[in-house]
């Protein structure tokens, strides 16, 4: 049975009504008595209690008297338009309030009571012409029909069937101008791919062609399963060098394996939903992750750049190496290496040349196409710098082998054809020791959890950047990661993921749908095919420099200024990640600076600010109020019972002392027996605590440890006479307490004393 959401409630599509709410006092135009069930005013519904499940007709409870109105021009109960026969929350406006949609705001309850203070503002428009933000359709036709007020499952079910597999949505509307768009999109992609593909497998310490193997099947899968156009899938500098970290130097069948665990693991986080332990990674530990990352790998191309040959691929080993053996150094690779960095670096800035003029060049003349076809060419020449230096390198460097010179280090034999498809490799042969695949898992660690999940970050982080302020569905970006990386495997490949710097080729190639990656996978499989042998010729220092010339872009150290003006505090978990990236190694660099982030956060839980200041009530009744900023959980809860104490008692008078709960969303057992604790302490003075505008679910928390009493009330009537009846009951017992109370929002009476926080 499908579940919906409605008032913060689980409930079947059968189940699922429409009702509507008002508070204060509204004239009835039904005198009919509705039984008015005990639900949450503040939207924490129990989704076990029956009257929450059974709503249709019945009125949520507010502090005030909250009645349903059936029938009503004013409220507008039933929903119902005459000139449509269909009607949606979408009708349900708040006035002189722009774009605010009920539907959306209270996940389509229509709550029109948050609050008792806010009820006699709200009125409703019944003009119904604006769609509905929550259901983004042009009329509210679509969806909810008046025969019964539900929400019809089979748009559900085709919805997702569409998010699960976006060609079937794109498809239909494909066209031969996006085709062509596509097209050239793709093949621009390929001729990127292709040397970047065979120095990524360098960076994870493989054979060339494995990084070719990475550059395929992933185009095919995810131009039926991807969602966002301009992401092309395929091996990144991020996965090589988490990649060449963890095979410890075994082969490539355990780069096969981890490509294939990764995807198991991204789609196994998919089908739960997992995608907000993304967000444990904070964007300055991002920060300090990606600019380490990027510094180890252009280290480990600077020994192809200097022509060196050394064992180590950590960023210590590599510089200790190099001090070793730096006498060794070839003078025509470091020549050549250097100088395609410096081309590749100009390339780059090709495209930003100013060749059109700046006014308007709206008439067709002949200058303004030489200018226009000008502009499109330098474009493409920035674009496939990569391939075209690889591809002069190369052809310099057979120039010299028919002279039977060599100058350079050349990449060496590339096995030619199209891999098998098979199985991923379930064990695998080292020297004279046979790994079985429990014995692979263990050798790979924790790499089989931290590749997926930081590929997974790379590829959203890149749907973000082009999608243009569009939504991007995290759950079905890690279903076709998942499924594209499991895919892959069955090819050789190395895991997978979308790559920002393609991904800008993508976009900047006017890609129009994810069938680009058709294109691109075909040229990968024309180049396995017809020319492998012809790889044998690229000198290893010129892949090196492609990759040097892109990762220098990955370190972001310039984001370290902003964080710095913006808190400084943020700081830290950067420089910790970035320093345990370089000094250990980058899975546990970025754990730390994980546990760094949540050690703030939670020392920020365990430190709420509790305010203190002096009100009088409208009866002329003094007392303090407290203000406690955020939830009581268990590390804050003797922090903030000790910082009422404390209040209390630096009250010569003892006054009443009130607690406003209005920031207090949440509370667990901790902070329950530390306000039973608190209740007790100050009964035992002869005071009383009472709580003002509690949520209902936080005080069924506070009752369930039984306090000895607790007294709470939700409005400033009740509030000025539990604090007059405090008044009088310390007058007739002199030696008796005032009363510790709750109150909205901190403004009860006129303050006279300046905040105190504790």
């Amino acid at each position: 049975m499908t579940k919906y959401k409605l008032n913060n409630t689980t409930r079947s599509s059968s189940e699922v009504t429409l009702t509507a709410y008002m508070a204060g006092n509204l004239e009835k135009n039904d005198e009919k008595n509705y039984d008015k069930p005990a639900l949450d005013n503040n939207q924490n519904d129990n989704i076990n209690n029956e009257s929450n499940r059974n709503i249709d007709r019945r009125c949520h409870v507010c502090p005030h008297s909250c009645e349903f109105l059936k029938e009503s021009d004013k409220i507008a109960a039933s929903l119902v338009k005459q000139e449509c026969d269909k009607f949606g929350l979408n009708e349900l406006k708040v006035e002189g309030v722009d774009n605010v949609c009920l539907c959306e705001r209270y996940n389509g309850g229509c709550k029109l009571c948050p609050r008792p203070s806010l009820a006699p503002t709200l009125t409703l428009n019944l003009d119904g012409k604006e769609s509905c933000l929550a259901c983004h359709r042009s009329t509210c036709a679509s969806i909810y029909s008046n025969s019964n007020g539900t929400y019809p499952s089979n748009a559900f079910k085709k919805d997702t069937l569409l998010r699960r597999i976006p060609i079937l949505d794109w498809l239909p509307k494909y066209s031969l101008s996006k085709g062509l768009a596509d097209v050239i999109a793709g093949i621009t992609v390929g001729l990127t791919v292709i040397p970047q593909a065979i120095a990524y497998a360098g960076v994870a310490g493989l054979p060339p062609q494995y990084g070719l193997y990475s550059s395929f099947m992933a185009c095919f899968v995810y131009t039926v399963l991807g969602s966002v156009k301009d992401s092309a899938i395929g091996p990144t500098a991020i996965a090589a060098i988490l990649t060449r970290e963890n095979l410890h130097g075994l082969g490539p069948e355990f780069a096969v394996l981890l490509a294939f665990l990764s995807g198991c693991v991204e789609l196994l986080m998919g089908i739960l939903q997992l995608g907000f332990l993304i967000d444990f990674i904070s964007g300055p530990v991002s920060v300090g992750f990606t600019s380490a990352a990027a510094i180890i790998i252009a280290t480990t191309q600077i020994k192809d750049i200097l022509g060196l040959s050394f064992p180590g691929g950590k960023f210590l080993q590599v510089w200790t190496g190099l001090y070793e053996h730096i006498g060794e150094t070839r003078l025509w690779d470091s020549v050549l290496g250097i100088t395609c960095i410096v081309v590749l670096l100009l390339l780059r800035k090709v495209k930003d040349i100013k060749v059109l003029p700046e006014e308007d060049l709206s008439a067709v003349t002949k200058v303004s196409r030489i200018r226009v076809a000008t502009s499109q060419a330098l474009w493409f020449l920035s674009t496939t710098r990569n391939i075209l230096v690889v591809l002069v390198c190369a052809a310099l460097a057979y120039y010299f082998d028919t002279r039977q010179q060599a100058p350079f280090v050349l990449t060496g034999d590339v096995k030619p054809g199209l891999p098998q498809i098979s199985a991923p490799p379930f064990s695998a042969t080292v020297g004279n020791h046979t790994y079985t695949f429990v014995e692979m898992a263990s050798t790979l660690g924790s790499a089989i959890f931290v590749v997926p999940l930081l590929s997974i970050l790379e590829n959203i982080a890149l749907a973000k950047v082009f999608s243009e302020g569009k939504y991007v569905d995290a759950t079905q970006e890690m279903l076709a990661l998942g499924v594209c990386n499991i895919a892959s495997s069955l090819v050789d490949s190395m895991p997978v993921s979308g790559a920002l710097s393609r991904g800008a080729v993508n976009h900047a190639s006017g890609v129009t749908t994810t069938a680009g990656g058709l294109y691109t996978g075909a040229l990968v499989l024309l180049s396995l095919q017809y020319f492998t042998p012809y790889f044998f010729y690229i000198p290893k220092a010129s892949l090196a420099a492609v990759i040097i010339a892109a990762v220098v872009f990955m370190m972001e150290l310039h984001v370290f200024k902003p964080i710095w003006r913006t808190k400084k505090l943020d700081i830290i978990p950067a420089v910790v990640t970035f320093g345990a990236c370089l000094m250990l190694r980058l899975e546990l660099g970025i754990v730390i600076g994980i546990a760094v982030n949540l050690l703030f956060l939670l020392y920020a839980s365990a430190r709420p600010s509790v305010r203190v200041t002096t009100a009088t009530s409208s009866q002329g009744v003094e007392h303090l109020v407290a203000v406690v900023d955020r939830a009581l959980a268990f590390p804050s809860a003797e922090y903030v019972r000790r910082a009422l104490r404390k209040a209390a008692e630096r009250s010569a008078d003892r006054v009443p002392l009130v607690i406003d709960a209005t920031h207090v969303q949440a509370a667990d057992f901790t902070a329950a027996k530390g306000m039973k604790s608190l209740i007790d302490d100050f009964h035992a003075r002869g005071q009383t605590i009472i709580f003002y505008n509690v949520k209902p679910s936080i005080a069924e928390v506070f009752r369930g440890v039984r306090p000895r009493e607790f007294v709470h009330c939700s409005c400033r009537a009740d509030l000025d006479r539990l604090l007059l009846e405090a008044y009088r009951k310390a007058s007739q017992a002199p030696h008796s307490c005032y009363v510790l109370c709750v109150i909205n929002n901190g403004q009860l009476g006129a303050q006279s004393q300046t905040p105190r926080t504790y």
